[in-house]
C-alpha cells in the first residue's frame, strides 16, 4: 500500500507575499525559517515581482492580491506595501480566511487599526504586525526579565529613534502623507511600541506633543538607502518630532523622533525607570542607516542594600536584521501553536491612538485626551 497522504493539519504554512518591497526578505527568511512554504508573490509592478519570485525561488506570480488570492491555496498572507494600502489589505485577506503579516505601521490611523482588529477577532484569524524590534534579542532578554519582576512597577520609560540624515527619499510614498500617513513619528513608531511593550502597554490619557519640519526639503539630510526623490512630488510630513504621553496607571512615556536633525549619530533606544531597577536597550550606528560599527546596549541598573550602584549587562547574541527574521518566523510559529504571538491587533489600535494624538497635538498646540 502507498503512503497516506498528509492530513491538512500537518502541511507546512502556506504563505502568499503582497508586495515584493524590501522587507520581503526578511518575511521570507523567517517564515521558512519557522518552516512554511512561500507560494506566490503579488506586485502591481511585474518587473518587481518577477525579480523577487526569482530571487526567493517562488513560481506563482500576479500582479494583484485579487488574483493571487483566487487562484493559490493559501493559509497566511504577508502584506508588504505603503502604509495607505495596509488597511484595506489587511481586510481583503481576513475575508477571505487568511492569517495576515503586517508590516509596519499597522495603518493610517486607530480608526483603521480599529477596523482591522475587529474583523480579525470575527473571523478567528491571527493578525500580527512586524514590530521587529520586540524580537531583537535584547528586547526579548530584557522583556523577560521584567515579566519576572527584576524591574519592579515601570513608573516612566523614554522613548527615541533620531536621525542626523535620514530622510527616505524626497516626493516619494514615505514623504506623501496621504500614502504614508505622515514622517518619522509613523515611520519609527518601533520605539513608541518597545517602550510601551516593557511597561505592559499601559492604557494612555494624554499626550502633549510638537513636530517639526526643518530640513524636510534640504537634499543634504537624505538617507542613505537609495530611494530615488520623485520630481514634482509632495513633502508635506515632519521631520523631527517630540512627545509626551501620560498613562491612566500613572506612568509616562518621553518620546522623541527624527529623520533629520542636529544629532551626532542614529541612535535606537528604550531607557526605563522601575520601583525595583531601571533599564536600557539600545543601538548606535557609527552613521545613518545598517552599519557594522554599530554599538549595542542590553542593561538593567540596580541599587544594592548597602546603596552602591550595581549595573548587569544583559548577554544576548548579535543580530543584524534587528529582529525582522525573528518576528517573521514568530507569526509562523504562532499559527503552528509553538510560541505566543510577540504583538496583538488590540496593542495596534492602542499604539494608533497614541500616534494620532501626536499629531493631533502638535497641530493645535494643546494636550490631547485619549478615550
Amino acid at each position: 500500500m502507498g503512503r497516506k497522504p498528509k492530513s491538512e493539519a500537518n502541511c507546512p504554512i502556506r504563505i502568499g507575499l503582497i508586495g515584493a518591497g524590501g522587507m520581503a526578505a526578511y518575511h521570507v527568511a523567517g517564515f521558512r525559517k519557522a518552516g512554511a512554504q512561500i507560494l506566490a508573490i503579488a506586485d502591481p509592478d511585474p518587473e518587481a515581482a518577477e525579480a523577487a519570485a526569482a530571487k526567493f525561488d517562488v513560481t506563482q506570480v500576479f500582479d494583484s492580491a485579487d488574483e493571487m488570492l483566487a487562484r493559490v491555496k493559501l493559509d497566511a498572507v504577508s502584506v508588504i506595501t505603503p502604509n495607505k494600502f495596509h488597511c484595506p489589505l489587511v481586510l481583503q485577506a481576513l475575508k477571505a480566511g487568511k492569517h495576515v503579516f503586517c508590516e509596519k505601521p499597522p495603518a493610517l490611523n486607530a480608526r483603521e487599526a480599529a477596523q482591522m482588529a475587529k474583523l480579525a477577532k470575527k473571523v478567528r484569524r491571527v493578525l500580527m504586525f512586524d514590530f521587529n524590534n520586540r524580537a531583537r534579542p535584547e528586547a526579548m532578554a530584557m522583556k523577560t526579565a521584567i515579566a519576572r519582576g527584576d524591574a519592579g512597577r515601570i513608573n516612566s520609560a523614554q522613548a527615541l529613534w533620531i536621525r542626523r540624515t535620514g530622510i527616505p527619499g524626497f516626493g516619494g510614498w514615505f514623504t506623501t502623507k496621504a500614502l504614508s500617513g505622515g514622517g518619522p513619528v509613523i515611520d519609527l513608531l518601533h520605539m513608541i511600541d518597545l517602550a510601551l511593550h516593557f511597561m505592559g502597554y499601559p492604557e494612555p490619557k494624554f499626550v502633549l506633543a510638537a513636530t517639526f519640519r526643518d530640513f524636510i526639503n534640504d537634499k543634504r539630510f537624505k538617507g542613505p538607502w537609495g530611494i530615488p526623490d520623485k520630481a514634482g512630488g509632495t513633502c508635506d510630513v515632519e521631520s523631527a518630532a517630540q512627545g509626551f504621553v501620560t498613562f491612566k496607571n500613572g506612568s509616562t512615556l518621553f518620546l522623541r523622533t527624527s529623520w533629520a536633525e542636529m544629532n551626532k549619530r542614529e541612535e535606537v533606544s528604550v531607557t526605563f525607570q522601575g520601583t525595583t531597577a531601571g533599564g536600557l536597550v539600545r543601538r548606535l550606528f557609527g552613521k545613518d542607516g545598517i552599519d557594522a560599527t554599530a554599538e549595542d546596549t542590553c542593561e538593567m541598573y540596580f541599587q544594592t542594600a548597602s546603596g552602591t550602584c550595581a549595573d548587569k549587562t544583559l548577554a544576548v547574541p548579535k543580530d543584524e536584521t534587528m529582529g525582522r527574521v525573528r518576528a517573521a518566523e514568530n507569526f509562523v510559529k504562532t499559527l503552528q501553536k509553538r510560541e505566543k504571538p510577540l504583538n496583538t491587533p488590540d496593542e495596534a489600535v492602542r499604539l494608533m491612538k497614541i500616534i494620532d494624538a501626536i499629531y493631533a497635538s502638535a497641530k493645535t498646540g494643546a494636550p490631547v485626551r485619549i478615550r
